[in-house]
């Protein structure tokens, strides 16, 4: 994406973090911030019941490494003079606002492409930009989780009620790596056709993709699926259940065809005699005999804790994983080798920041990027760049139009 510029007005995680993903891909991503709250979501001192330090913050630096912050006041006719001077020099306009915001503040297609009629404009949004809804706001917690279905999909029914989402921003990171696929193929096809589009991604569309099997399923058969409890998970393959070891962890096996792994997974698991059990030897019977294979298994790994089976799975042919937690990824040699994790400089001087890298990698190349930027850094800069010169940019200052 060198060579790319993008506009980005849109605050919180969802749209930001299409940003993120064309700032880790090279592009240059300019994030226009209101010149004195900046982003609303600095302002978050809570995420999921953690205190927050402004000066070290999940919720910005996820979304926001690599880019450039401009302090532009797009409510004030001079700060929207500048927003159009920006346009002029973009490949990509990126908003979540919604459209009666749009139109008050003169940012809305219309405008930015009257500046700039090559730009292709991309919307993120709750429900979508078009229908009754349009004008709605949400959050992942209410498009993606709550009205989609995919929350009640996973809030087992004995439960007796629903399970809070529990992953702040989960839905706008899976939303923002979609709009940003959807501009890479803007992108692609102007470049071949000279013609420019609009991208709209929502994050209603964003859970029923992410959900589109079980979701085809439920509109073919009008049946819902259910996350079950753990004592009611019932398995028709031994193979493919979650296990509990000896000082409480959870190994999960995932041997979806049983064919050709039956007897190296019964030596792994310390069963080896089973293998040559006429009720285990084969697939039909495997699965004729499922209760009793799971009872033999969950006795088997019940013997050893956790870390034994984490290494000694290692060399089974058939699939299985860990049950861990999102921190103990950070120190998982596989996602340590993949370049999962990023340093950046942080903010407060301190520590280096680790984000979470992209999960594109170009050539097996691990990505570079720098820190969020603090809001308003590089507004001067910025300007500059677009050749207003030093007197001009006082006079937008003095009128509170920039930061």
């Amino acid at each position: 994406m060198q060579g790319v510029r993008v506009l980005e007005v849109a605050q919180f995680t969802f749209v930001p973090a299409a940003g993120a993903i064309l700032a880790d891909w090279g592009a240059d991503v300019i994030k226009v911030e209101h010149p004195v709250r900046g982003d609303t979501q600095r302002g978050f001192i809570n995420m999921g019941g953690f205190q927050l330090d402004p000066n070290r913050h999940p919720l910005i630096e996820h979304p926001n490494r690599g880019k450039r912050s401009v302090g532009i006041d797009v409510s004030t006719p001079g700060g929207q003079e500048v927003l159009y001077e920006i346009a002029k020099t973009a490949d990509v306009f990126l908003t979540n606002y919604l459209p009666a915001q749009r139109q008050k503040n003169k940012f809305d297609v219309e405008h930015i492409r009257a500046v700039n009629p090559n730009i292709i404009y991309a919307r993120g949004s709750a429900y979508g930009d078009k229908g009754s809804e349009r004008d709605t706001g949400g959050f992942d917690g209410t498009a993606f989780w709550t009205r989609s279905g995919v929350g009640h999909a996973l809030t087992p029914e004995a439960i007796n009620g629903a399970l809070s989402q529990g992953i702040p921003a989960f839905g706008d990171s899976i939303g923002g790596m979609n709009i940003a696929g959807g501009i890479s193929a803007a992108l692609f096809h102007r470049e071949r056709t000279g013609e420019t589009a609009e991208i709209d991604v929502s994050l209603l569309s964003t859970a029923w993709w992410a959900a589109g099997a079980s979701v085809t399923q439920g509109m073919e058969t009008g049946e819902t699926m259910r996350s079950l409890m753990p004592d009611d998970a019932t398995s028709v393959n031994p193979f493919m259940a979650n296990y509990r070891t000896s000082d409480g962890g959870t190994i999960n096996l995932c041997i979806v065809s049983p064919t050709g792994y039956i007897r190296d997974a019964f030596e792994h698991l310390g069963l080896p005699e089973l293998a040559d059990d006429p009720r285990f030897s084969d697939v039909l019977p495997l699965i004729e005999n499922a209760s009793e294979g799971v009872e033999l298994i969950a006795k088997a790994i019940g013997s050893k804790p956790f870390e034994y089976w984490r290494q000694h799975l290692k060399t089974m042919k058939g699939q299985w994983a860990p049950f861990q937690s999102l921190v103990d990824l950070a120190t998982d040699d596989q996602a340590v080798a993949n370049d999962m994790i990023v340093e950046v400089d942080a903010s407060d001087g301190g520590k280096p920041f680790k984000v979470v890298r992209g999960p594109v990698q170009f050539n097996h190349e691990p990505l570079e990027t720098t820190r969020a930027p603090q809001a308003s850094e590089h507004t001067e800069i910025v300007l500059m760049e677009l050749g207003l010169d030093w007197d001009r940019i006082e006079e937008l200052k003095d009128a509170g139009a920039i930061a």
